[in-house]
């Protein structure tokens, strides 16, 4: 048993025509500052992940997707010193738009097989291989 908050966090692999998965880096300021992550966010009351996740690309990245074109591929399940993260990761394919950092996080566009250059938080990295597995 944990005292610890679980906190529910929907992630997003946004797969573009090469097979190439966008990764965000988190801004200064921000707890795990400079590490790459799979956008997404904290799921709000009242909100599914998916929609979580609609509402999170769109603030994020300018990008708008439809909650159907969320596959679900894996979860993370990551104890942090202060919380517990559960974060499932969906697949997205079919979007509109370009991803624009517009909370001033810097963007990549990576494969599978090179993310692991790119410092992740703890939670983030067990979801390679799945990625690497599925493209």
């Amino acid at each position: 048993m944990t005292d610890k908050k679980i906190v529910l966090v929907a992630a997003c692999a946004l797969v573009d025509t090469d097979g190439r998965v966008l990764l965000s880096q988190r801004p200064e300021g921000k707890k795990l500052a400079g590490l790459w992550e799979f956008p997404g966010g904290k799921v709000e009351a009242g909100e599914t992940p998916e929609s979580a996740l609609v509402r999170e690309l769109a603030e994020e990245l300018g990008l708008t997707t439809k909650e159907d074109c969320l596959a679900p591929l894996t979860f993370a399940s990551h104890g942090y010193d202060d919380f517990h993260l559960l974060m499932p990761l969906f697949v997205c394919r079919r979007y509109e738009g370009q991803a624009r950092g517009l909370e001033g996080q810097a963007l990549k566009w990576v494969r599978p097989r090179d993310m692991r250059q790119y410092p992740m938080p703890p939670a983030d990295e067990p979801l390679i291989p799945h990625l690497i597995d599925l493209l």
